[in-house]
């Protein structure tokens, strides 16, 4: 059984929120407007304190991160054997059940201690015999509740943590499929976040694909939590048990405003990938709150006169080629010419988008599309620009 300390609900734990490069303040201000005001960026994740109730809460409500974990161990290890003893530090028998599936997984980078493996073997070794010891426990069936652990060593500092999320947070169920060239729904919100686009006005999204800027926008623009429909692998936990996650889910649920949500819309040439929008918008529920229609951006007009155009248009990695992809750059240029009231962003991989697009950016943001190093450039709207037929 967990003890007393553990399950006490006052009881505040050590917790990361993982995020990916140059993200980290993103995800840092949103577990401050959550009131974990401790929240402190570090490289690839955001350490903060939270009660069971308040970390849950980030699972349900965070946008931009990863992972949500509980950090149960911290050092320096350079040997398997102080690896070992490391994570014989944590009280295991305090989080885990007796029938607990104890699933490690791992990740190393520029260490001593390279081989992810044998890492997660020397960890789940370790924690068998924790349990041994302090429980008296000789079988491990593992056909209870998964416990997923996580172990990360940089640079010989190793964390060892419990992973509360299970699948990762941008598994916010309401796409089943990716399409050609799909934008992770943590990756779409933070460029929501980045952009100079704020609920209330209007956003376009001119290749949007299978739709996910437009949801993403549209859930920030109704106060949506992105985890509101998933389930998370701390509900199972048992020493999960005192909390109260049904309501706090409720109480979030609560908090959503559809009709908050202004004008959202996009368009894309491709009518599959406008068909899978239009799948995935009534998928998360959004059908009555987001436009899409199957238009070419060449001759896409708008009517109104300010907003922001948000895009995630091909690199000419995998869906064309790049004399074909700068043609598009060219013609969202245009675009902007046609709306010069209105600021575009856009993420690229490709240096010669800004070429292509006729004029520099007014800001870039470095950032990763996977593994893809990516730009998210800013166009401000154009000073003292005609609007053109």
């Amino acid at each position: 059984m967990p003890d007393t300390r553990i399950t006490d609900p006052e009881t505040r734990f050590l917790c990361i929120a993982t995020a990916a490069f140059n993200l980290e303040g993103i995800v840092a201000g949103e577990l401050k407007r959550l009131g974990l005001t401790d929240a402190r960026g570090e490289q690839g994740a955001v350490r903060f304190h939270a009660t069971l109730a308040e970390a849950y809460l980030a699972c349900l409500r965070l946008r931009s991160a990863d992972r949500v974990m509980l950090v149960l161990a911290e050092g320096e290890c350079r040997t398997f054997e102080e690896l070992f003893q490391l994570t014989r530090t944590v009280d295991w028998a305090a989080y885990l059940t007796q029938d607990a599936q104890i699933n490690v997984s791992g990740k190393c980078a520029r260490s001593q201690l390279m081989s992810v493996s044998d890492c997660q073997a020397i960890c789940k070794k370790a924690i068998l015999t924790t349990l041994t010891q302090t429980r008296g426990q000789r079988v491990f069936p593992e056909t209870g509740a998964a416990y997923p652990i996580h172990v990360s060593i940089h640079c010989d500092h190793t964390r060892i943590c419990l992973d509360l999320c299970g699948s990762g947070l941008n598994r916010r169920g309401y796409r089943t499929w990716n399409g050609e060239a799909p934008l992770r729904e943590t990756l779409a919100a933070s460029l929501v976040e980045l952009s100079p686009w704020r609920p209330g006005q209007p956003l376009y999204d001119p290749c949007c694909g299978t739709g996910t800027l437009l949801i993403e926008a549209a859930f920030r623009a109704g106060h949506r939590a992105p985890g509101m429909e998933r389930s998370f692998a701390c509900e199972t936990f048992g020493f999960f048990s005192g909390v109260d996650c049904e309501g706090i889910r409720s109480r979030v649920r609560g908090e959503f405003e559809p009709e908050r949500i202004g004008l959202i819309a996009g368009s894309d040439i491709d009518p599959e990938a406008c068909s899978l929008a239009q799948k995935h918008i009534r998928q998360a529920g959004l059908q009555s709150r987001i436009e899409v229609t199957c238009a070419d951006l060449n001759t896409l007009q708008l009517d109104e006169p300010t907003g922001v155009f948000l895009c995630n248009p091909p690199y000419g990695e995998r869906m064309s080629d790049q004399k074909t992809c700068r043609a598009l750059y060219a013609a969202l240029g245009r675009l902007q010419k046609r709306h010069p009231g209105w600021a575009l962003c856009a993420i690229t991989s490709d240096h010669g988008f800004e070429a292509a697009f006729g004029r520099r950016a007014s800001k870039r943001n470095r950032l990763y599309n996977g593994r893809l190093e990516c730009q998210f450039l800013t166009y401000e709207p154009i000073r003292g620009g005609k609007k053109r037929s």
